[in-house]
């Protein structure tokens, strides 16, 4: 299991209970006005912006800022047109990280996205450098605490889950992200709630890091997050469950 799953589930619930569910609405709101851009207004014809909506709402954004948004997205309300893009660069301790972006200002993310790099004590890195390092999943995770991890395990299977792992006090279901939205739904019907269900990438291998270089690599992950721009961070480190959980509490 990818420690950057255990570090997005903490993040996630956090995010439910302090200042960060704010810039949270915002992040979500973006990728619902570009999903709709993209793939137009119908939810049953654009999976992109069926998933967003569902996000948007789970996180309990208000349905007229989510109407606005698609509107916005259609051109029916004016604006802002976001550019997709994705930065590669290296943490310490080595740590292969990719930062996607919706932004109106592509100079200025840049140099905001390079300049954390820096501060962080990592380095941006080209187009290529680390991308070929991860793959595009679907990720359901679980709380053990909250579910039957057999009965679940058993549900994700025959939904067409690709794989399932259990680490500490985490399930973690992998699909193809084609299967993503029938693994899920199947998973909810059962009466099983995701503590965090996304589209995401996920590292083909990992990197151990302890001591100070742990703490670095979160507090650079945590800093690229809080960019308004940056929609996810992917990251591929492997740190202990009870570092990342005290790390999150102190961050």
């Amino acid at each position: 299991m990818s420690g950057h799953s255990k570090w997005a589930t903490i993040k996630h619930k956090k995010a439910k209970t302090d200042a960060a569910r704010g810039k949270s609405f915002t992040k979500l709101i973006k990728e619902v006005t570009t999903a709709a851009g993209i793939g137009g207004a119908d939810l049953e014809g654009n999976p992109r912006l069926r998933i967003a909506v569902e996000k948007a709402k789970a996180d309990n954004v208000p349905a007229d800022n989510i109407k606005r948004a698609i509107l916005k997205g259609t051109g029916e309300l004016e604006g802002v047109h976001y550019e997709e893009l994705t930065y590669e660069g290296y943490g310490p301790g080595g740590v292969a990280i990719l930062v996607d972006v919706l932004t109106d200002n592509k100079n200025r993310t840049l140099s905001e996205i390079r300049n954390t790099f820096d501060k962080g004590g990592g380095s941006f890195g080209a187009s290529g450098s680390v991308a070929w390092g991860f793959k595009r999943k679907g990720v359901i995770t679980f709380e053990k605490g909250k579910v039957n991890e057999d009965a679940v395990s058993n549900a994700a299977i025959d939904a067409g889950a690709e794989d399932i792992s259990s680490e500490d006090d985490i399930i973690e279901i992998i699909t193809k992200p084609e299967d993503f939205e029938n693994v899920r739904n199947a998973l909810k019907a059962a009466k099983f709630e995701p503590a965090h269900a996304d589209i995401t990438m996920i590292p083909n291998t990992t990197v151990k890091v302890a001591g100070d270089d742990a703490r670095k690599v979160l507090n650079l992950v945590s800093k690229l997050e809080d960019n308004d721009d940056v929609q996810a961070v992917h990251a591929n480190f492997d740190i202990p469950d009870e570092v990342i959980k005290a790390l999150a509490e102190i961050e």
